[in-house]
């Protein structure tokens, strides 16, 4: 019985070391497109779109957090990349643009955000 207990204790251990592992594998850049809106104003009252761009450029300037909101509806917090916050920067001029972004996606408790590394307006579909 003691031995079950061991090798049940091991394999845990195991299982526990894997995913720990896997949680730190560094995540791939990726182009993510939408919207650069406020969040404050989003968040509060659903503002978006080239009606709301004059206000959305005001309170970024005045350190409004800046998000992504894709066509699906989905919101991601950008943050400027630590060893060149350029890219990020340049979110700020945008907003209310259609942009891809390229990054780093992260989640925590519920909250997506992407690490900017690189941000350009958004091809210009030609379909007809």
């Amino acid at each position: 019985m003691k031995r079950h207990v061991g090798l049940l204790a091991l394999v845990a251990s195991a299982v526990l070391a894997a995913s720990a592992f896997a949680d730190k594998a560094p995540a791939k850049p990726v182009t993510i497109s939408g919207e650069v809106v406020d969040t404050g104003c989003y968040l509060g009252h659903a503002a978006k779109g080239e009606k709301h761009k004059e206000c959305a450029a005001k309170c970024i300037s005045g350190g409004m957090p800046i998000g992504l909101l894709t066509a699906k509806g989905k919101l991601y917090l950008l943050t400027p990349n630590h060893d060149n916050p350029d890219a990020y920067n340049k979110a700020k001029d945008m907003a209310s643009s259609m942009v891809a972004v390229t990054g780093k996606v992260m989640e925590r408790n519920g909250m997506s955000a992407i690490d900017v590394t690189d941000i350009k307006p958004a091809p210009v579909s030609t379909t007809k």
